[in-house]
């Protein structure tokens, strides 16, 4: 226990310096009848993720970030397709954590990850990423991050700074952590349940393998904005989600090797790529989550970061 709670008092990258620390989390979102543009169709979306976080303390200023994260994305990429399309992610972290002093730490994470369609594994599926994360501790409410993430993908190079914040009320019913562009939740919490908003916002690519009249990848960039209703059971140590939101998840089909510059943010650069699929539309989805969560209790609250 005492490894544990070490590693989640430095590591923004999985507790964001709250009480806690999401060890295992699960998800199914369902998309009906997200619509091509100017066509007379539509595709349904259904996505699952699941994601697993395990810290190993080295000594009083360093710990180990270990975990995997797996997602996949279902769906009818273009109408002249035979079939549907299975997009898989599993990314691997390792990184190290570091407490520099009462008030500043930090987090680096390296981030290899085979994102494809998971046919027939190549060196093309295969990419590699980067996250590195400061915090800046203000009072034992409000903490400031600064950062940025970066990676490798099928279309080129992908890059963006983070900036956020996270605050928790003096009372610990009202949230606010923030990581943008990347993600934000805001919540406020009566009793056992919490009535909550949150987005996210970073793309990804998919080598695809399936048969095609060419070598194609996929190039998804989500906006996803929901809101969701919380209850917990087993005194907070597992959190179950409804959520319903709107998504505007494109999935945009390009050749292999059709690439840009670079990207920022969603910002992109030297863009002139040809667009395969038809365009989809934003739709609204359906998501339940369960979090298992630990919870701890600092013996000096003033003294921690």
């Amino acid at each position: 226990m005492k490894n544990i709670i070490f590693f989640l008092l430095i590591s923004p990258f999985i507790s964001h310096c709250q009480e806690y620390v999401d060890v295992l989390k699960l998800g199914y979102s369902y998309s009906n009848k997200a619509k091509f543009k100017d066509i007379d169709e539509s595709t349904t979306i259904k996505s699952y993720n699941a994601s697993i976080t395990f810290p190993i303390e080295l000594n009083e200023k360093y710990a180990l970030i270990t975990g995997i994260d797996f997602s996949s994305n279902d769906l009818l990429l273009d109408p002249d397709y035979k079939e549907s399309t299975t997009l898989y992610n599993t990314l691997l972290k390792v990184g190290l954590a570091t407490n520099h002093s009462k008030k500043w730490n930090s987090t680096i994470v390296l981030l290899p990850k085979i994102a494809s369609d998971y046919t027939n594994i190549s060196g093309d599926d295969f990419y590699f990423g980067l996250y590195a994360m400061a915090k800046l501790k203000k009072n034992k409410y409000f903490k400031y991050r600064f950062g940025f993430y970066a990676s490798t993908e099928a279309f080129g190079v992908f890059a963006t700074p983070i900036i956020g914040a996270y605050y928790l009320s003096p009372n610990n019913r009202f949230e606010i952590d923030a990581s943008l562009p990347i993600a934000a939740n805001v919540n406020y919490k009566f009793g056992k349940s919490a009535v909550g908003f949150d987005y996210f916002g970073i793309g990804r690519s998919y080598n695809i393998s399936q048969e095609t009249a060419i070598p194609v990848y996929v190039d998804q960039r989500p906006i996803e904005i929901s809101s969701y209703f919380q209850y917990e059971i087993l005194e907070e140590n597992i959190l179950l989600r409804a959520k319903v939101g709107y998504s505007n998840n494109t999935y945009e089909v390009y050749e292999q090797g059709d690439s840009l510059d670079f990207r920022i943010s969603a910002i992109s650069f030297g863009d002139n790529r040809t667009q395969l699929n038809p365009v989809i539309l934003g739709s609204v989805f359906f998501k339940l989550e369960a979090i298992y969560r630990i919870h701890f209790k600092e013996k000096n609250k003033d003294s921690q970061i």
